[in-house]
């Protein structure tokens, strides 16, 4: 089989409506290689069918993620099993949740549960307020989407899949409501059926899966009794409530005026101690970052903008500040794979322009090739291509495992004030890490003279403020002339 791998420049950089909190950490001059899928920053493969778990090894690994060594408050201390799950439809009896039987018992006496569509997304953890796209193509999935537009629902649950049991989710997931669906079968040849945008408008603790036997035999979409947690005001909305009929300039003004409100509500509310903690902690690592000059960083701006408010309606709030973390361990991903993929680059380039010049006619330099086959490549990148691969999914796979399970760990917290707690491990780990790299410059030589506010007592260091540009549906500001565009 004649593989591809397709040459975009700087194909890895994120997308993300945040991004612009960042420093932009990669260069655009140089041909990035697209690896093959088993690439580490990809999500986990599910397991085939024929084999629903893992060999133990590779179990046991899992098992033993550590943020930072002999740390007994690390809430993953615990690896995958850090966050709760339900049992494998695979099990005899995966009706309930060992976790929570009996608070679930109460609360199906008392009629609070719903039964909902399950649509697994591999190993991703969505958050409350965000907004996404999916494709649909599987039978079971047109299926499921006719079925919420039907009965006028237009909502089904997300949930995370276990990375080494099949058959087994988070037991705490997102809902996903409806926005917009495009039907695009003739575009597509029918490959795929619609194009859907949907916004996060809650979270949903599942109690149980009511057709287990549905995932194996494929003829259906899963179904679930669970518990919505509502964290956008919108989930459950009155009777009496009507669809604004008003024109699009005065929509364009509401919503405007909503978001001055939510601006100015974020800056009226006091702070609570912890709070102010996390603010402050995330201040003092943007700081190390910037001394550090890390390929990866938050703008200095972004620091004005870090939201730590209690629900959705101040703006920023901690959602949004939950949100740009998952962004930043993201490009912490990315770059460490271009790093990785860097030797590889020049010597691919250099390949492919000596073997141009071999076939060219002298006339001039050949334009490189947009694409070029697997088999194409000399037996020595052939070679060299493979073990990268092997070594960047023995590398950035348990980080991207771990950055995940931090999230699902934040999604299920009980409440806001454990939320802003695990946040502040979080983030703690993150800046002792910079400082701890900080210390070895020193030691060693070249080390940044400046330090956070947490190791000296003087004054801060006098910055130009930065012009402020609102960035696409966020309220992250961008340093000029150093952000992604």
């Amino acid at each position: 089989m004649n593989r591809k791998i397709a040459l975009p420049v700087s194909f890895l950089l994120c997308s993300s409506s945040i991004a612009s909190a960042f420093v932009d950490p990669l260069p655009t001059t140089f041909y990035s290689p697209r690896l093959a899928p088993s690439s580490a920053i990809a999500s986990w493969r599910q397991p085939s069918k024929s084999s629903p778990s893992l060999s133990s090894r590779r179990r046991n690994n899992l098992h033993q993620l550590h943020m930072t060594d002999d740390d007994e408050n690390n809430p993953l201390s615990r690896g995958v099993d850090s966050v709760t799950w339900l049992p494998s439809v695979y099990d005899a009896s995966p009706s309930r949740s060992v976790f929570d039987a009996a608070t679930t018992a109460s609360i199906e006496e008392e009629g609070v549960t719903e039964t909902l569509p399950l649509f697994p997304l591999g190993g991703i953890v969505y958050t409350p307020n965000s907004e996404h796209i999916l494709n649909i193509f599987e039978p079971r999935y047109r299926q499921m989407y006719n079925d919420i537009l039907m009965n006028g629902s237009k909502r089904f649950v997300v949930a995370m899949c276990h990375p080494s049991e099949e058959g087994r989710f988070a037991q705490v997931g997102v809902l996903f409501s409806l926005e917009e669906l495009k039907e695009v079968s003739e575009m597509t040849a029918d490959r795929v059926k619609y194009i859907c945008n949907h916004r996060v408008t809650g979270r949903v603790r599942l109690h149980k899966v009511l057709n287990p036997e549905a995932w194996q035999n494929r003829d259906t979409y899963l179904k679930v009794k669970g518990t919505i947690i509502d964290d956008t005001g919108e989930v459950f909305k009155s009777d009496n409530d009507t669809d604004d009929d008003s024109s699009i300039d005065e929509n364009i003004s509401k919503t405007f005026l909503s978001a001055v409100k939510k601006a100015v509500a974020a800056d009226a509310i006091e702070k609570t101690p912890e709070e102010s903690s996390l603010a402050q902690s995330f201040s003092d690592l943007v700081e190390l970052q910037h001394d550090l000059s890390e390929d990866v960083r938050f703008t200095r701006a972004s620091v004005q903008s870090f939201g730590v408010a209690e629900g959705t309606d101040v703006d920023p709030n901690l959602w949004t500040s939950i949100r740009l973390w998952q962004s930043y361990a993201e490009q912490r991903l990315v770059a460490g794979q271009n790093e990785m993929q860097k030797e590889f680059q020049e010597r691919l380039v250099e390949y492919l322009k000596k073997d141009l010049g071999d076939k060219g006619d002298g006339k001039g330099e050949e334009e490189l090739p947009s694409a070029i086959g697997f088999q194409d490549l000399s037996p020595e990148l052939q070679a060299e291509l493979i073990d990268l691969q092997k070594r960047m999914t023995a590398e950035l796979k348990p980080l991207m495992l771990e950055q995940t399970l931090s999230m699902q760990k934040i999604l299920e917290a009980a409440d806001h004030e454990e939320r802003v707690a695990l946040m502040q491990y979080f983030v703690d780990a993150e800046r002792k890490r910079l400082q701890a790299k900080k210390t070895l410059k020193g030691m060693f030589g070249g080390a940044p003279s400046a330090v956070t506010s947490r190791e000296s007592d003087g004054d801060d260091e006098t910055t130009t403020a930065p012009s402020e540009e609102e960035t696409n549906k966020s309220q992250i500001f961008a340093d000029d002339g150093d952000a992604f565009q």
